[in-house]
């Protein structure tokens, strides 16, 4: 199996920098709602017109704000359902939740872990707040990213990921710290195995504090505020739950806290293919659209319980 390279630069000319990157926008917080009876997300995608290109290869992010949930005997989430052609992320900063695929795929990720599930020819899967987690409640804090597949790769065999704490890439900063799931910053790598160049950062700043990014003017690029406030490229404000999307034209992107903040930032090469998609399925044309509902009736994804 190939897969993408981790590094990716940006040269400038000598005696020069990389210009500040366009910002094309920035969006409120949309409506929550619940996805099973186990999570509370903003879908920020759905507000975004034209969010599978300028996104790309992101193809959803729903993010879950800090929330208390009450004790309960049974785990909330989601059921079985499938999925092909893409990837699924999930991010924990609280609480912990459970997964288990049909390909034998399975494990827990509490705060600070990730579970990165590649769907790609087909998988059953469930995600649920861990048992012991559920029987105490308490805080909940998450985000699930979905990131498509080259044609090449979406019908390769599906795997697991789980992503721990102490496996992160870190990267302090004078008043602050980067942690790299994927990608690369500052020559530090992150542990997750990608199809396609991708970065993704969970950044921390003190108040005051600032942090530089530079990615190619091909590469997508967004920034969740997730707490606190930044200014963007010194132009732009930014406050809890907003979602800057930038443009393409600029390589450098920097973030100064003007509140304590916490941050997701999310970078990658765009997958120039066609996107068809249906439900939990993302391939490139609707015949393998019907194809998928039709390996998936007739079982070639697998079993698992409910």
């Amino acid at each position: 199996m190939s897969l993408a390279a981790s590094v990716s630069r940006t040269v400038a000319a000598p005696g020069s920098s990389p210009q500040l990157r366009e910002i094309e926008d920035v969006y409120r917080a949309p409506a929550l709602h619940w996805v099973g009876d186990g999570f509370r997300v903003a879908g920020y995608f759905s507000e975004i017109p034209d969010a599978a290109e300028k996104l790309s290869p992101f193809l959803l992010l729903d993010y879950h704000p800090p929330y208390d949930y009450l004790p309960t005997a049974r785990p909330r989430g989601v059921g079985v359902h499938p999925h092909r052609g893409f990837e699924t992320v999930t991010l924990a900063w609280q609480g912990s939740v459970a997964h288990h695929d049909s390909a034998g795929g399975g494990g827990v990720i509490g705060p600070g872990d990730v579970q990165w599930m590649t769907a790609a020819s087909g998988i059953l899967h469930k995600e649920y707040h861990e048992e012991n987690y559920a029987r105490r409640g308490g805080p909940f804090h998450m985000a699930q990213l979905w990131v498509n597949l080259p044609r090449q790769h979406k019908m390769a065999p599906p795997r697991y990921q789980g992503l721990r704490a102490d496996q992160m890439g870190l990267v302090a900063l004078p008043a602050g710290q980067v942690r790299v799931i994927a990608g690369e910053y500052q020559g530090v790598t992150g542990p997750a195995q990608t199809f396609s160049p991708i970065h993704v950062y969970d950044v921390r700043l003190e108040a005051g504090g600032s942090a530089e990014f530079s990615f190619p003017a091909s590469y997508n690029a967004a920034v969740l505020v997730m707490s606190g406030g930044v200014s963007i490229n010194g132009s732009r404000s930014a406050k809890q739950e907003d979602f800057i999307l930038f443009g393409h034209s600029g390589e450098r992107v920097t973030l100064q806290a003007s509140s304590a903040a916490q941050l997701l930032l999310l970078a990658g090469e765009p997958i120039a293919e066609p996107i068809v998609q249906y439900g939990p399925f993302v391939m490139n044309t609707p015949q393998e659209i019907e194809q998928a509902f039709a390996d998936y009736s007739s079982g070639k994804f697998g079993q698992l319980e409910d």
